[in-house]
């Protein structure tokens, strides 16, 4: 299996947002076990925003293909003084546990240190997600010990889970 990578481009808006709400939303979801399908309901992302993070000029939406067809994806933001964010890592359920997750998250630090000189990656998990954050975990990721609020307008009890890694 060859996977190649690029950066997302505009016309990839669509299947881009078909793989993340198949990854985190929906039934189809609950066939990896990323989803976040019984805590939370409602699209994942809306096109708009999709748009807006492939053109956004301090973000880097990074693609996955095989054969032609979208697997997987995770979006790098600079967010300035050596500091990046991993976001919106997705991996098509069809294939997931094969290697793909942990490929994408090599390539995002490699691209958040070229591209925007980052030295630290941080990202956010839900705190009810505790099998999720024992996987960044064994990536190199630690907690910080900050929780933030949930990052939607949304009545929900959960909180965002701050993990961080150095960049070497």
């Amino acid at each position: 299996m060859t996977i190649a990578y690029r950066i997302a481009q505009g016309a990839d808006a669509p299947a881009l947002r078909a793989l993340i709400e198949s990854g985190y939303r929906g039934d189809s979801s609950r066939r990896g076990w990323t989803s976040e399908a019984d805590l939370l309901e409602g699209d994942r992302t809306t096109p708009e925003e999709i748009a807006a993070m492939i053109a956004a000029p301090e973000k880097r939406v990074l693609l996955a293909e095989r054969d032609g067809a979208l697997i997987g994806t995770v979006t790098i933001t600079d967010l300035g003084a050596g500091r990046a964010y991993l976001g919106l890592l997705c991996v098509d359920p069809a294939v997931q546990a094969a290697g793909l997750g942990r490929a994408l998250i090599t390539r995002a630090e490699e691209l958040a240190a070229g591209d925007f000189a980052a030295r630290a990656m941080e990202m956010t998990v839900i705190d009810a997600r505790a099998e999720l954050i024992a996987y960044y975990e064994r990536r190199g990721y630690t907690r910080t010990g900050e929780l933030r609020p949930f990052p939607l307008p949304m009545d929900v009890p959960f909180k965002m889970v701050v993990l961080e890694k150095p960049l070497t």
